[in-house]
């Protein structure tokens, strides 16, 4: 026997201590109404032909009802003195007849008040491990006498209501453990996609630079990437794709068609050049197995004696780079014809050049973008982001990337796929020079 000390409350034995928490573990309690726990209070009325029946939940000071049939309004009672307080010490079958008669019914309100309640029978809803949470109960406002094969019943309607914890239980643990494993898969992905892409931009003279990804799922990683560095002659080489596929096969795709961008643009930086170098490593890396593909943009910046750049720009199955330019129109630096990297046994690259002059941008960006769905379910296309960047006039990198994310949040759920963009402007005269990388 537990003993409280003097002024406080009286202790709870250990076995009821085990029984309350494993009355927490299912997490019934103010649940709302539910539609499986009515019926087996409907039934067990039924097969004992008695106006109430309820599914009981006894708690640490009351009696909670999770189905209620024949108490209207009634939610819960104090939990002593109580009947079913009284039922869940017993293993079996709980039975008062008459509870007019019966000492252990007296102080129960259900007795003494409304509804007047005369007899009472009880089955315990009991764990695996024979712990009572509470009971399932018929009630009557006359003096009964229940037959063996009812009691069966009871006790099967108890069974019932412990299956159905027990499933509801499961599930609730199978949503958790699925919510923890995506936001680790959420976090790794995080994690990864930042190994794949360049921390930030790094400085480029007389130039701005802005790039930004925008994945469609937080959870998995992506293929698309972009680059921009010196080259050892005072020239700069960026690059743009998208690789093929989801994930981690992806992910190590993306690392190695980054990798040697860069290293085929020390050792030869023609655009042309550098995608053939990749496409090579490609189909010597994955032979024999599914090919390994994906599209590209390289490009290379000459800065010239006017403040404006010439720009070399190639493309393997990449969409056309949009520039815009000073008088706000906007016009595509197209590379069609170029061919996928690591698909075709001997693959064409076009090359084609152009000049960014004061206050003019280029955009590069994967087709995530312009295969996005507008808001009339129209796919955006190259013409839809012409219009839009025509619209919104920007002039530097930073308006340029901030007026396609406006445009991406303003497709919402239509955008399906992955998208990287990569910006550069000339800056005008009066325009300060910062780096930007999102």
């Amino acid at each position: 026997m537990t003993v409280s000390p003097a002024g406080t409350a009286p202790a709870v034995p250990v076995a009821e201590e085990a029984r309350l928490a494993a009355v927490r573990r299912y997490r019934i309690l103010d649940t709302p109404p539910d539609g499986a726990f009515d019926r087996i209070a409907s039934l067990a009325a039924r097969f004992f032909d008695t106006p109430m029946a309820t599914v009981a939940i006894v708690d640490t000071d009351r009696v909670w009802f999770k189905a209620a049939h024949g108490l209207d309004g009634v939610t819960e009672i104090d939990r002593e003195p109580g009947l079913c307080a009284s039922a869940i010490l017993h293993g079996e079958p709980y039975v008062v007849k008459d509870a007019g008669t019966d000492a252990r019914a007296f102080a129960d309100p259900l007795v003494q008040g409304e509804p007047g309640i005369r007899f009472y029978a009880a089955a315990p809803i009991t764990t695996a491990d024979g712990q009572r949470l509470g009971t399932v109960n018929v009630l009557d406002t006359r003096p009964r006498e229940p037959t063996d094969d009812q009691l069966e019943a009871l006790q099967d309607l108890a069974a019932l209501v412990m299956d159905e914890l027990e499933l509801r239980l499961s599930a609730m643990r199978t949503i958790a453990a699925e919510r923890d494993r995506r936001a680790e898969a959420e976090r790794l992905a995080r994690a990864l996609q930042r190994t794949l892409l360049p921390p930030a931009l790094p400085d480029v003279p007389g130039l701005h630079a802005a790039a930004a990804y925008h994945p469609a799922s937080a959870d998995e990683v992506g293929g698309d990437f972009y680059d921009l560095f010196p080259l050892d002659d005072g020239r700069w080489a960026f690059f743009l794709g998208d690789v093929c596929g989801k994930g981690a096969g992806a992910a190590a795709l993306t690392s190695l068609t980054r990798y040697t961008l860069r290293a085929a643009a020390i050792y030869d930086p023609d655009p042309c050049a550098a995608l053939s170098n990749l496409d090579t490593v490609l189909k010597g890396e994955y032979q024999g197995s599914d090919p390994r593909y994906c599209t590209a943009a390289f490009g290379v910046l000459q800065p010239l004696p006017d403040g404006s750049h010439a720009i070399t720009l190639a493309g393997g199955g990449h969409p056309s780079a949009l520039a815009v330019r000073a008088d706000g129109s906007v016009e595509p630096i197209s590379t069609a014809g170029g061919q996928l990297v690591g698909m075709l046994p001997d693959p064409q690259f076009v090359q084609t050049t152009t000049r960014l002059r004061p206050g003019e941008s280029l955009l590069l960006y994967t087709d995530g973008l312009t295969e996005a769905r507008t808001v009339d379910g129209a796919m955006l296309g190259e013409d839809g982001l012409t219009r839009h960047l025509t619209a919104t006039a920007p002039r530097t990198a930073h308006e340029l990337l901030r007026s396609v994310e406006t445009l991406l949040q303003q497709m919402g759920d239509g955008v399906s796929d992955d998208t990287a963009c990569l910006a550069l402007s000339v800056p005008a005269p009066s325009t300060p020079s910062p780096q930007e990388n999102r």
